[in-house]
């Protein structure tokens, strides 16, 4: 009994505060370039966007010019969407499309997957190949 109870309480002080374990909506650090990325409802669904990023404070105005659609390239990466229609829960949400602008890259569908210790495991699948990142909750939340 006191080993369980030790284990929860190792969950617990690994889940950041202000955070439940079974809440993704928020900001969470992407791990690439400083980004960080708002997980929000979007309808009956959650989505993402880009909210912050180390190149993003240098020049406010940049824009999509790694995708690999030509058309797409002028989109602002403030603010743009990367993550689509999740749906789901508590712990394991699935949609798509996922989209990462440092490759320019996409997918058509994705998972994301609430993990013990507080942090985020974001799967982006094309086919049978897959690619999965691990976003964190930043020490501080804020965005400006």
């Amino acid at each position: 009994m006191k080993r369980i109870l030790v284990s929860l309480a190792a969950v617990a002080l690994a889940v950041p505060a202000g955070a439940s374990a079974t809440d993704i909506m928020g900001v969470w650090a992407t791990g690439s370039e400083g980004g960080r990325v708002e997980i929000y409802r979007c309808g009956k669904a959650l989505c993402g966007k880009i909210v912050d990023a180390k190149r993003l404070r240098a020049n406010p105005d940049l824009r999509d010019v790694r995708n690999s659609d030509p058309k797409l390239r002028q989109r602002k990466l403030k603010g743009l969407v990367v993550l689509q229609g999740f749906s789901g829960g508590p712990r394991e949400w699935k949609g798509g499309p996922v989209y990462d602008p440092e490759s320019g890259d996409g997918a058509g569908r994705g998972q994301l997957k609430l993990l013990a210790n507080g942090t985020l495991e974001l799967k982006g699948c094309v086919a049978v190949f897959c690619r999965t990142k691990i976003w964190t909750r930043p020490a501080s939340r804020s965005v400006d």
